[in-house]
This record gives structure tokens, C-alpha cells and sequence, in this order.
């Protein structure tokens, strides 16, 4: 537990310290901006630039639509003779596909947020402090 809150504290002091560097310029994402995108399942990804993770939200709630749709059709339409299953498993199985694709949308929507939120975390990590100390900022030592 001890490195944890040793963690915690680094952190703290870490973001402290970024917090007070105020000419430091970064590229920001507006977070509102991909809530709207996100709408659309697999956009809010793709406005923050990552398109693998948007091909893969994009499929896998087409994936999630086409197996809710076909196991609402064969509940519909269930004879005994050309299903293997009882009829109450594929109301089952649509109702599980009916959450999936509820859990992928909400899932996307927050990824797309927080993603957008910490678009500039990276290039703040990757920024040198030494920059900061040339400029001739007040809190350089």
C-alpha cells in the first residue's frame, strides 16, 4: 500500500508541476466535440485520430446488430424442426446481443471522452523542462 501512495503523491506533484508551466502550447481535442461525434458509434474515435479503435467499435456493434437480428428472426419464426435450439434460448441470445450493443456503444462514447480529454497528455510527457527554463519562466530555478 506504502508505494501506492508514493505513487499518488509522485503524481500529484508530477501534474502540480505541469499545471504551472502556463506557455506551453499543446494541441487540444474538445471533449464536447467527441461526445457529439461519439454519438455515432466508432466517430468519436475517429475524431481523436485513432482509427484502428474506430474500425473496431464500428465492427464490433455491426457484428453485435447482425446477431441480435438474426436471433430476433429465428425466435420469430421458430419451428422445432429447423432450429436446434428451444425457442426461449434465442429470445435469451437476442436480449444478450441487445446488452452487448448497449455496453460497446457506452463504452465508446466515455473511450472517445476521456481520449479527447487526454489528447495532449503525451506531447506535455514528451516536452522537456529545459525548454521551459530557456524561456526565461519565473519558477525556473
Amino acid at each position: 500500500m506504502i508505494p501506492f501512495r508514493h505513487g499518488i503523491a509522485t503524481f500529484l506533484l508530477i501534474s502540480t508541476l505541469f499545471a504551472l508551466q502556463d506557455t506551453v502550447e499543446v494541441k487540444r481535442k474538445d471533449s464536447k466535440k467527441a461526445f457529439i461525434y461519439s454519438l455515432f458509434p466508432g466517430m468519436g474515435q475517429a475524431y481523436n485520430g485513432k482509427w484502428i479503435k474506430s474500425a473496431l467499435v464500428i465492427g464490433l456493434e455491426a457484428s453485435a446488430y447482425v446477431s441480435w437480428q438474426e436471433n430476433l428472426k429465428k425466435y420469430r419464426d421458430y419451428n422445432s424442426n429447423d432450429y436446434p435450439l428451444n425457442r426461449h434460448r434465442y429470445l435469451e441470445k437476442r436480449n444478450k446481443f441487445a446488452w452487448w450493443m448497449g455496453i460497446i456503444y457506452i463504452y465508446a462514447m466515455i473511450d472517445a471522452i476521456v481520449d479527447a480529454h487526454l489528447h495532449s497528455f503525451d506531447d506535455l510527457m514528451e516536452s522537456s523542462l529545459d525548454q521551459e527554463n530557456s524561456k526565461g519562466n519565473k519558477y525556473a530555478e
